[in-house]
């Protein structure tokens, strides 16, 4: 591989869009080559925005196509487990957006399929890619806190009313829970693990998918975690993790921090921060070229097997509320 990363992306939707801008401005590290959708104009117009030589009607030509390094898989999730299949089966290196797959069986699928190939493959939880958050599980590791006893997250929006909309959509994956709770879900399993108990409470819409989902996690270390997810209220969007000695506190937009603050027990309140924007998608980008330049096949940040346990409780949680999606 040369000193740039060659990228393809499939698909042309909002995330798309804003992953192709970030990956722009690393050119030192990245060029975007390619780009498909289903549909050939919609791909050109894109390719045209960006100043991207190629564009495919097609998502097995991208997949075929040689010059590219890695694909950056930013279709809605119900097609993840075709369209990153598709391109781990022709040896290409994949990003996945999150949630990774509709339910953990595809998941094992495309994690089976990878290394077997021997091929990269990451979800884009770019969440875990981010230094606050990195720096937060240093903090934890280094018993700042004491042992961890409790995890607080919420992620919750008023969405649309349209039952054709796809976060109300059974077939498209819909509800509160894939598209807004696996935040609160893999931040708790980032600091915990996956959980031993797992309860939950939902309000589903008419058509069957949540609408407003209550969480809660058990470990046997005595461990819990409170969540919640929601596409019919503007919850806090904040986040905390307490422990025997001190506790941790997000503001508003934990999975994307630009900081947080530690409190421990008889000091004064620490405050953690880092420059830069902290929306940007260019730390995720970062750690898969790292792992291809280094020939590394999973990336320690954001592990399969981690990916996989997060799918796992939510398939949990799906089954304790009753949503169940076409084809399961």
């Amino acid at each position: 591989m040369g000193r740039k990363v060659r990228w393809g992306v499939l698909a042309t939707g909002g995330i798309a869009a804003s992953f192709t801008r970030d990956l722009l401005e690393m050119p030192d590290d990245a060029e975007v080559v390619a780009v498909a959708s289903r549909s050939e104009e919609s791909a050109k117009a894109f390719a045209e925005r960006f100043g991207i030589p190629r564009a495919y009607g097609d998502w097995g030509l991208l997949a075929a196509d040689e010059d590219v390094d890695v694909v950056y898989v930013a279709t809605p999730h119900a097609a993840h487990r075709a369209a990153a299949g598709l391109c781990l089966e022709a040896g290409r290196a994949v990003l996945c957006e999150k949630p990774f797959t509709l339910n953990v069986r595809e998941a094992e699928e495309l994690v089976a399929l990878a290394r077997e190939r021997g091929v990269f493959l990451m979800e884009a939880m770019w969440m875990y890619c981010n230094p606050v958050v990195r720096r937060l599980v240093e903090v934890v590791r280094d018993g700042a806190i004491g042992e961890v006893r409790t995890v607080h997250a919420d992620f919750g929006l008023v969405g649309p009313d349209d039952p054709g909309h796809r976060l109300r959509d059974p077939a498209a994956g819909g509800g509160a829970l894939l598209d807004l709770g696996v935040y609160p879900v893999a931040f708790a399993q980032l600091l915990l693990g996956e959980p031993d108990r797992v309860r939950a409470d939902a309000l589903l819409s008419p058509e069957g998918v949540d609408l407003n989902t209550g969480v809660l996690l058990g470990w046997d270390s005595g461990a819990t975690a409170l969540l919640s997810c929601s596409v019919v209220a503007d919850t806090p969007l904040t986040a905390s993790v307490t422990g025997t000695t001190g506790r941790i506190e997000f503001p508003r937009g934990f999975f994307y921090p630009e900081g947080f603050t530690l409190f421990r027990e008889g000091g004064e309140p620490e405050e953690f921060r880092v420059d830069g924007r902290r929306d940007s998608l260019q730390h995720e980008a970062a750690e898969v070229m790292r792992c291809l330049r280094a020939g590394e096949k999973e990336s320690p940040l954001v592990p399969l097997d981690g990916t996989l346990a997060v799918m796992r409780t939510l398939d949990a949680v799906r089954d304790r509320i009753g949503v169940r999606y076409p084809g399961e």
